[in-house]
């Protein structure tokens, strides 16, 4: 773990490197207003963790790893300070790889590649001009459509009724995927901009709160983690959660909860790895050609993980984190036999 202070551009800035057996570490770069310096490294530390076991699951050589900026990213940003965090990225010789996160798109990591090689999600020419929270979001909606096949047996998305919390670039993007298949779609976001797209979409608002005691059969978290929390867990209403949001159960007891109360959870480190599986795309075969059919496999990760946490009577949290494990621990055991 690294901090980074730089008092002419501003920057506050907080690395982490959870594990590199697989590969260099990769993960997106957030700004956000923390409140403290305890809550940003919290959050950079949990988040980094994440990676690790979403590239490995998603079958890619990479590690986890994470940036954070503290700061608000409606009002702090400036060119001095991505130049500076480029600085920062690149003193670590190519140990962390960054790309887009919360608060930061694909022009502020442009300026962060002035000053570092070590860079993703910035390619020109692509669909999206190399942001791949588009990718996120269809890899959620894959994720949904396996959790609705095996839970309720549903093939189609036609009536089913969705919970968006959180309708920024990868909320907005999943709300258009749902409703262009036939769902009927509630969002709720604290950005009155957010919401405003999410109507005109066709989607219908309700307030952040009672986003998560609607009467859906999914819940999909695509904002800030935690939310699946002690007070939260008894309100949910749906049969399925599964969204976009890293970290959204709070703590680890929270997957046990969503068991026994027969929620089916599809675990966040899983199906939002559309991302970083474009993001390897992007930076290792130079396209996003590649990118859809992998994220398409992301549904089929989804329902081993359902069938095996059934199996062993355990919550699909813990599954997918004891998968993931046999393979980015798999290295470090092979060296020290």
């Amino acid at each position: 773990m690294a901090f980074k202070e730089d008092h002419a551009s501003g920057l506050r800035a907080i690395i982490a490197v959870h594990n590199t057996n697989l590969g260099p570490a990769i993960g997106g770069c957030r700004m956000y207003p923390y409140t403290s310096d305890e809550q940003a490294l919290d959050d950079v530390l949990r988040l980094s963790r994440g990676m690790s076991y979403k590239s490995a699951l998603a079958g890619l050589p990479l590690g986890g790893g994470k940036a954070v900026i503290i700061g608000d990213p409606a009002t702090q940003k400036n060119r001095l300070l991505f130049r500076a965090m480029g600085d920062f990225i690149e003193g670590l010789n190519g140990q962390y790889i960054t790309a887009e996160d919360s608060g930061t798109g694909v022009a502020d990591l442009k300026i962060i590649n002035e000053r570092t090689r070590y860079v993703s999600g910035v390619m020109d020419g692509s669909q999206f001009g190399g942001d791949p929270s588009p990718y996120t979001a269809q890899g959620v909606y894959c994720g949904i459509k396996a959790a609705l096949a095996y839970r309720q047996n549903v093939t189609s998305l036609k009536g089913v009724r969705v919970a968006v919390q959180g309708a920024g670039a990868v909320g907005r993007h999943l709300t258009q995927l749902l409703i262009n298949d036939g769902a009927v779609v509630f969002v709720a976001d604290i950005n009155p901009n957010n919401l405003k797209l999410a109507q005109d979409l066709g989607a219908e608002s309700v307030s952040p709160e009672a986003i998560f005691s609607l009467a859906v059969d999914v819940l999909a978290p695509c904002a800030m983690g935690g939310v699946i929390d002690e007070q939260r867990v008894g309100q949910i209403k749906a049969g399925i959660i599964a969204g976009a949001a890293n970290n959204q159960l709070a703590n680890a007891i929270q997957g046990e909860q969503l068991r026994q109360q027969g929620i089916l959870y599809a675990p966040d480190f899983v199906i939002n790895a559309g991302g970083i599986i474009d993001v390897y795309h992007q930076r290792i075969e130079g396209s996003s050609d590649n990118t859809a059919a992998h994220v398409e496999s992301i549904g089929e990760t989804l329902q081993k993980i359902f069938r095996r946490a059934d199996k062993l009577s355990k919550n699909t949290a813990t599954v997918a984190e004891e998968l993931a494990e046999e393979i980015f621990l798999r290295p470090m055991k092979t060296a020290a036999a």
